[in-house]
């Protein structure tokens, strides 16, 4: 268990951001913890990375994080430098680390005489191998995980609109309260149910919440920098990762799903997928179907009255209608067994 102590400032500075940066350690950490196959929906993603690390010898130096055990200095992840960063501005902040921020972190986790060999380079020649580590990240990313940038980009912007929203109208509590089944908040203590162990606690920072495609349920969390505290958590849409529905997926169990019964497989999933507000292109991006799907559906339910829309700035959101949530929570929430 890791818990954190955050005070009443650190807690009302609340906010959230991507991170590519931080997207790309976490995709390296899941091919680390599945050497043999990743589960679906990674599981095509997961063969398509490791050739890139096998065959493209300039994305060697992103296998680091590899031999970093569960503890390590924050300033090889740092916290994103805005609400929105992309994978360029980050890997900008990693190359600019001063000498004197390793200096401050390393002694937290390794005896300054005692260093890892991986992490030595880090003093004895320290821009060489923060560039070294930067252009292994870029050529990893632009390899590995550009090609599903933009999916995962609309996904992840869903997941910062409906928790900005919750955020502006119930408060930092309600958030936390909400935010994973991992993640326990009993005020004023943050808890991240993770076999590690540790006791961090937070004065007069900013608590930055980081949604993360990659986290298959990890939670990773930086402590070390001295204005921000950060936490990952698992967002929806890691279902865009897969290719297509294959015998990879988990087998369906072998039950009637009564929504889908009466209002056909693909409008169940929209309205499953609508108990959180979402654009035709978030929808598409966390349901792994096509925009155009999306939107029929979507217009159909529109029609039926189960659905509404309503314009936030320049997006449209989807949302249920006080019957579309009564059909989710009344038929939808358990299906039937078959031999009932």
């Amino acid at each position: 268990m890791i818990r954190i102590e955050l005070d009443e400032p650190t807690l009302a500075r609340t906010r959230i951001a991507t991170s590519p940066l931080w997207e790309a350690k976490c995709s390296l950490y899941l091919l680390d913890r599945y050497p043999d196959e990743a589960p679906w929906p990674y599981t095509g993603w997961a063969r398509h990375a490791r050739r890139v690390l096998a065959e493209l010898p300039a994305a060697a130096p992103a296998q680091l994080y590899s031999a970093t055990g569960a503890w390590y200095p924050d300033f090889l992840g740092p916290v994103p430098p805005t609400a929105n960063p992309t994978i360029t501005e980050e890997l900008a902040v990693l190359r600019a680390t001063p000498a004197s921020v390793i200096a401050e972190q390393l002694p937290r986790y390794h005896r300054p005489d005692d260093l890892p060999g991986w992490l030595r380079p880090f003093v004895t020649d320290r821009e060489a191998a923060l560039n070294r580590l930067a252009d292994g990240l870029q050529a990893y990313w632009n390899a590995a995980i550009a090609p599903w940038w933009p999916a995962m980009r609309a996904a992840l912007d869903e997941e910062v609109l409906h928790r900005a929203r919750a955020l502006a109208a119930h408060g930092p509590d309600a958030l936390l309260a909400d935010l994973h089944e991992r993640v326990l908040w009993e005020k004023p203590v943050l808890t991240l149910v993770k076999p590690s162990e540790g006791q961090f606690t937070a004065v007069d920072q900013r608590l930055l919440l980081i949604p993360l495609i990659f986290s298959r349920g990890a939670l990773t969390f930086s402590t070390d920098h001295s204005e921000i505290l950060a936490v990952s958590y698992q967002a929806r849409g890691s279902v865009l990762l897969a290719d297509r529905p294959t015998a990879e997926q988990p087998t369906t169990d072998p039950a009637i799903d009564r929504l889908a019964v009466l209002v056909g497989r693909g409008r169940s999933q929209v309205l499953r997928a609508l108990t959180r507000p979402a654009t035709t292109v978030g929808l598409a991006a966390t349901l792994g179907l096509a925009p155009s799907t999306v939107s029929e559906q979507l217009s159909a339910l529109l029609t039926a009255g189960v659905v509404h829309r309503r314009r936030v700035g320049r997006r449209v959101l989807y949302g249920l209608e006080p019957a579309g949530m009564a059909l989710v929570q009344l038929i939808g929430d358990e299906p039937v067994s078959a031999s009932a």
